[in-house]
């Protein structure tokens, strides 16, 4: 394993070496004029589990939040995040605040309980 490890490390390195021999520094830099100017710190909160992140956007928002850092942010209400979401959870459980899962089950109900039998 420690073989394998070192001979990553040195294509790694052999690869990097490489780049940065034949890129040019102006190919690096981010183009101006095309980038949004308002970026700003924003609070997103899961409304399922009630988890808030912060984190830059230019997501407009009307609403604020104060956070336990004791600043006061706009606040984006998120329906899922990586902490509820199925794939990120490994749970089955979708919450679904608008409803949509429960309308689907009661309009195919019967349909369902046919085919569990």
């Amino acid at each position: 394993m420690i073989n394998n490890l070192r001979i990553n490390f040195a294509f790694l390195t052999n690869l990097y070496n490489f780049a940065v021999r034949f890129v040019k520094e102006e190919d690096i830099k981010m183009k101006k004029e095309i980038h949004p100017d308002n970026y700003r710190l924003v609070a997103f909160k899961d409304m399922s589990n009630g988890f808030t992140f912060v984190t830059r956007s230019t997501a407009p928002s009307k609403e604020t939040l104060k956070m336990e850092d004791g600043n006061e942010y706009p606040l984006i209400k998120l329906e899922i995040s990586s902490k509820s979401h199925p794939f990120y959870t490994g749970k089955m459980k979708l919450v679904d605040t608008a409803g949509r899962v429960d309308k689907f089950m009661n309009r195919y109900k019967t349909h369902y309980d046919k085919k569990k039998n």
